[in-house]
């Protein structure tokens, strides 16, 4: 009489990790700005952050592609920017909906228009979200030279409602030497969000050196996200970096309201991840961070 072998419990797989990157620029010369007022931050930048790279090459496109396969990401925001009435540069919305067309559901496209434009701006982003397929917008204050809370912005702003689409602002310093870092201030979206309640919006970077007002903001109005993007997630825990509060708050009653974007190729997707998962985060938080958050402001 033989005896069955016992039988070896295997040990769970590991969760996957979900993942949304909010903020990302593909290594492409269409999807990429060389221009004089951005100049400054190659020295920001490259003083502390030695990996960054500016490459605009098929290797260093297959790399980008690459990387995010292996994060085995859910979803990838690309952004258009228009800054031809200030700076006489663009990423157009068609080519943002052109790459994301390419390379599949899991990039999505964001529009960029020039506020300066009026009507004709309107127009544009009415057209990228109706007939590109792009999912919101994203405007960049300090290179529209207009602060959170300019009256040229709010046309956009009530437009974004009327299409119930998310915006991307950008809060807190820049680094451009030819625009003031005033434009930049958290404490303005507040008047944006009384002016507009059903606004859904993110506040990317997160308002450094201000930070906590856009905290204060951010716990003001529900609708509000702050986007952890263009900063090392390490600083979270540096003392006397200034994003410390961060931590402090998006631990707890602003658990749902960080919002994680690697800003790649300035940061390395890999490098980001490893240093969120350094952070006092537990599991259901750091999801949400990387992408539960996102997830509901995108109505996936």
């Amino acid at each position: 009489m033989t005896t069955a072998a016992p039988s070896i419990a295997s040990a769970p797989a590991p969760a996957r990790r979900r993942l949304i990157d909010w903020s990302t620029k593909p290594p492409l010369p269409e999807t990429s700005i060389k221009s004089a007022h951005l100049k400054n931050y190659d020295r920001v930048y490259a003083s502390t952050i030695p990996e960054a790279r500016e490459e605009t090459t098929e290797e260093a496109l297959q790399r980008y592609l690459a990387a995010y396969d292996a994060a085995g990401a859910d979803h990838v925001v690309v952004k258009a920017r228009d800054l031809e009435s200030t700076f006489g540069v663009k990423i157009s919305n068609a080519e943002v909906a052109a790459f994301c067309a390419r390379h599949g559901e899991r990039f999505i496209g964001f529009a960029g228009v020039d506020p300066h434009k009026g009507p004709a701006a309107l127009r544009e982003l009415e057209h990228a979200i109706k007939e590109l397929g792009l999912k919101g917008l994203n405007i960049q204050c300090f290179e529209h030279k207009l602060a959170i809370n300019d009256p040229l912005l709010y046309p956009l702003y009530a437009k974004c409602v009327e299409l119930d689409i998310p915006v991307n602002i950008h809060c807190g310093v820049n680094f451009s030497t030819q625009a003031s870092m005033a434009y930049g201030r958290p404490y303005l979206l507040d008047e944006v969000m009384i002016a507009f309640p059903g606004l859904r919006a993110c506040a990317a970077p997160p308002g450094w050196p201000w930070v906590h007002e856009l905290i204060a903001v951010a716990w003001k109005h529900t609708s509000l996200m702050i986007g952890l993007v263009f900063v090392r997630p390490k600083y979270l825990s540096v003392p006397e970096s200034g994003y410390g509060p961060l931590l402090q708050y998006g631990k707890k009653m602003l658990r749902d309201r960080i919002i994680f974007g690697s800003g790649y190729p300035t940061l390395p997707l890999d490098s980001a991840l490893a240093e969120i998962d350094e952070l006092p985060l537990d599991d259901e938080t750091r999801d949400l961070w990387l992408y539960g958050n996102a997830a509901r402001l995108l109505r996936l």
